[in-house]
């Protein structure tokens, strides 16, 4: 076993009453905020040398130490875990993920993902795109939710890249946005890439940004403290959507990263505020998926239904409205 890796922080003035989880999630590149939980929850986290909890709300001033354990190496391995599955015939498996659901195992997830789910699913899919990645063409954040397709054979898998890599594949999301959207539509262009000093972030303020096109169209608005937007991905970056509609003054709600809980402030009213701080993920939803069936070049749409966190939580809001 390896040596620990040891992260060492200070609490910055702009950085003081956020919990100790969501702030080393978002100061330590490669964790999660429920890996950061659990790091505290072992008490390899100290705050000031002491041990604290996750809810603790850091100080301007506070030095954090984080102890991260080496990573195990990944395995992909069948595991019986309970999936919705939205199509499946001989080529392909479509499936609504979950929020809280890794796609394929890496370093700090070696297993519980999709890509264990599917292997146990789906008797011959060990060998398509790779051990690790077997039969994923695409993927989803862990907190987003939604239709994604996987690949049971070669040959389908080849033909799903190319449609990925063309950008025939349709992509239609739906998420809860901070603010009024100006306007009933608009498109953000702006190219994205890692961030000069934060490697966990993705930003337009880059040394090698990828070009990167969000269209969005505004479904419903909560006065002007909310919007409900769908949103057209025409390009596939990571963290796109996040990254576009957070710089553009709208981050998404339940966004640990580009969001936050300081942001949540400029909702006016205190019950809507309340509602929404209890998500505890972003609000985004892979809503449809267009692809074109690999064995017959049919045009096939997928609808996974609004999760019921979410969908929860816009009714509540529409009450208050």
């Amino acid at each position: 076993m390896g040596e620990f890796r040891i992260e060492k922080l200070e609490v910055a003035e702009c950085d003081s009453g956020e919990r100790l989880d969501m702030f080393i999630s978002r100061s330590v590149a490669g964790l999660t905020r429920s890996r950061a939980k659990r790091l505290i929850e072992l008490e390899h986290v100290t705050v000031d040398a002491n041990v604290a909890k996750p809810s603790h709300h850091v100080k301007a001033g506070e030095r954090i130490t984080v102890r991260i354990p080496p990573p195990e190496e990944p395995t992909a391995v069948p595991q019986q875990i309970p999936l919705d599955v939205i199509h499946e015939d001989a080529d392909i498996i479509v499936v609504n993920k979950p929020a809280g659901l890794v796609v394929h195992p890496a370093a700090g997830h070696p297993d519980g993902t999709l890509v264990n789910a599917l292997l146990a699913h789906c008797d011959d899919l060990s060998g398509v795109g790779g051990e690790l990645k077997a039969g994923i063409v695409h993927r989803l954040d862990v907190g987003t939710s939604g239709a994604i397709v996987a690949a049971k054979n070669d040959a389908a898998h080849v033909s799903l890249q190319k449609q990925f890599q063309d950008r025939t594949v349709e992509k239609i999301y739906c998420a809860l946005v901070l603010g009024s959207m100006r306007g009933e539509s608009g498109a953000f262009d702006a190219a994205i890439g890692r961030h000069r000093s934060e490697r966990k972030r993705i930003s337009s303020h880059t040394r090698k940004g990828r070009a990167a096109l969000t269209e969005w169209r505004a479904l419903e608005r909560f006065g002007k403290d909310l919007s409900w937007v769908e949103i057209d991905l025409k390009t596939g970056r990571t963290h796109q959507i996040r990254v576009h509609f957070a710089e553009a003054g709208h981050a998404l709600v339940g966004d640990p990263l580009y969001g936050g809980e300081r942001k949540l402030k400029r909702i006016s009213d205190a019950r809507a505020r309340e509602l929404v701080s209890s998500l505890d993920r972003p609000a985004l939803h892979a809503w449809k998926l267009s692809i074109d069936h690999p064995r017959t070049g049919e045009r096939m749409q997928f609808m996974a239904p609004l999760p019921e966190d979410i969908g929860d939580l816009l009714e509540s809001l529409r009450e208050l409205y």
